[in-house]
Order: C-alpha cells, then structure tokens, then sequence
C-alpha cells in the first residue's frame, strides 16, 4: 500500500489540563479535538475521523453538553473529520476529556521526530508563548487578548498536509510543552543536536513563556538547509503569511545534551518552566 493510517489519543483532565469555571463548554469542546487534529498535522497527514469519550461529574447539565458539542462539531465541520463514535460515564469529581484521531498521508509525506539531519535549519509556523501568556493572565484575573488565545487554540491542518508533501522537511511535530520540551524529542530521536537564538524566536511575550509555556500547538520542524529559503518563499506565497522563522539548526551531537539557547543548556535550576494549572 502507499498510504498509511496514524492514530492519536490526548487526554485532558479537569484542573490539570484546564479549568471549567474559566473556559466556556464550547471553547473547550473545541480545543479537545483541536489539539488531536494538531498531532496529525505534525505527521504531515489528514484527519479524516475522530472519537469523543466523557466522563462526566455531577453538575454537568445537558445544556452544558450540548454546548460542548456544537464547538466540538464546529470544528470537525471545518476540517470535514466526522465524529464517528465514543463513550460517556460518569465521575465523581472532575471532568474528563478524551479524544482519538485518525489521519491519512501518502508514506511518502509521513513526518517523524526521528529524521532530523545534521545542517537542517529549524523554523516553526507562528509566535509562541501567547497560550502561556493568557493562562498567566486568566489566573491573574486580568482580561487580555491572550486569553482567548489559550483557550481557542488553532491546528496548522492544512499546513501540516502541505508540509508533509514537501521533501525537504525532514522532522516536524508540534509544540504542545514548549519548544524546550518538543525540540529535545526531535533531537533525542534523530540523534543529533541543535542551537536556537532566543532573540530569533517569535514571540510577544517573555522569552521564559516562549520556550517552556507550552501548549501554542504550531509546528516544529527541520528544512534542509539548501532548500530552506525557498520553502519560506512558497509557504508564503500558499497561505499568504510568512513562514514563521528560521531560529539556527541542527548539528551532529553523539552527546544528546538537548538543545544549546544561546550556547546555554536549560537544565533543572533555570527560571524556564512550564506554567501550571495553579
């Protein structure tokens, strides 16, 4: 066959991966799917179905359920990825989300972590750290832009399906924990090293946020170095925005010490940390 099928699954928990009282039911149903569908757009694939699993506490009315999933359907409707099944229980306290997704891609534009090259330049599609930026906001108690950002996130779909059929991208995921976390998976897999300038990276918040806030759902991915320019230019000229930018690349590294920002490794007692649900 010359097709392959990829499968996800993500879970989200209540007071770990979100707050009831602090995102509407149909932003949340929204972003329940949306963070699937990135994952298959990181693969270079197509979602073509999905599968929607509750657990319910007590206090979530029908209306509440109802408006979950108009914004769950919303965006299935904009992608064409039908809801083909799933299952609902109850539970005693927190509300539970989970969501598998499936995807289609010719074998030839299936992206892994693992295939990234020495020389490869490294780019991601848009600005990070907003996602981070508005959950401080939102537990601050401040009304910021960010906010609707966090709880609205975008999957790059038909940009993970083009990108998947272009050659020259070797790695490609998306950045779900950070580019700290997300990057030292590529690097790790693909046994090779990288350096990223935190002046390069895109970003309208603290660069602490941008690295590690996590949960901006853009693309990271490795471009051969020769082709990377040109990329740029036909990325642009498809979805009329610029291609994110290029942050440095990749080297040969037989070490794994994760990624060099600004020549530094961030290890346990650096300020760049995940933003909890706290």
């Amino acid at each position: 066959t010359t097709e392959s099928m990829v499968v996800t699954t993500d879970l989200l928990v209540e007071d770990i991966h979100f707050l009831r009282d602090r995102i509407t039911p149909e932003q949340l149903g929204r972003k329940s799917l949306a963070v699937n569908l990135s994952d298959v757009a990181a693969m270079g694939a197509a979602p073509v179905a999905s599968f929607l699993s509750l657990s319910l506490p007590p206090g979530v009315t029908g209306v509440w359920i109802d408006a979950f999933l108009a914004g769950y359907h919303a965006l299935s409707t904009q992608f064409g990825v039908p809801l083909l099944g799933g299952d609902t229980t109850s539970a005693r306290d927190r509300l539970t989300v989970s969501v598998t997704a499936i995807g289609r891609a010719e074998n030839t534009h299936l992206k892994r972590r693992g295939d990234a090259k020495p020389g490869d330049r490294i780019f991601v599609t848009g600005y990070l750290g907003d996602s981070a930026q508005g959950l401080q906001d939102m537990l601050s108690g401040r009304d910021t832009p960010f906010i609707a950002l966090h709880n609205k996130p975008e999957p790059f779909v038909n940009e993970g399906i083009w990108l998947g059929g272009r050659n020259e991208v070797h790695a490609m995921m998306d950045i779900s924990d950070g580019i700290a976390s997300d990057l030292l998976h590529i690097l790790q897999m693909s046994g090779v090293g990288a350096e990223v300038s935190l002046d390069m990276i895109p970003t309208n918040t603290p660069i602490e946020l941008a690295v590690a806030g996590g949960e901006d759902y853009k693309l990271l991915l490795t471009v051969d170095v020769g082709a990377a320019a040109r990329l740029a230019e036909d990325y642009k000229e498809k979805f009329g925005e610029k291609f994110g930018k290029e942050i440095k690349g990749i080297f040969q590294d037989e070490v794994n010490r994760g990624p060099l920002f600004n020549g530094f490794v961030l290890g346990d007692k650096d300020c760049l940390k995940k933003v909890p649900y706290t």
